[in-house]
């Protein structure tokens, strides 16, 4: 089994940025998609942004504000937040996909507010 591991988020103010680690305790080559989903209060789990081979997707309300990378030699993939909207408020999940099984994070919180 395969742990999934966030780090980075917490409470910033509206028009700041923060980023979002994802580190696997598992070689990070064996997976082919990794992405970023968020919940928000009362919300369904809705896709921020995947890398795969096929290259990069972002939800339609982050485009141009969030980037996804994958740092292949940290074994670790990142999302970095910039201009940030109380609407980005939630729960971050980082989720990992190997030609076999899904994997998930426990989730970290990102809050944004004045």
């Amino acid at each position: 089994q395969v742990q999934l591991v966030e780090s980075g988020g917490g409470l910033v103010q509206p028009g700041g940025s923060l980023t979002l680690s994802c580190v696997p305790d598992g070689d990070i080559s064996m997976f082919h998609t990794m992405a970023w989903y968020r919940q928000a209060p009362g919300s369904k789990r809705e896709l921020v942004a995947r890398i795969s081979q096929s290259g990069t997707t972002y939800g339609d309300s982050v485009k141009g504000r969030f980037t996804i990378s994958r740092d292949t030699p940290k074994n670790t993939f990142y999302l970095q937040m910039e201009i940030l909207e109380a609407e980005d408020t939630g729960v971050y999940y980082c989720n990992a996909v190997t030609w076999r099984k899904e994997y998930w994070g426990q989730g970290t919180q990102v809050t944004v507010s004045s």
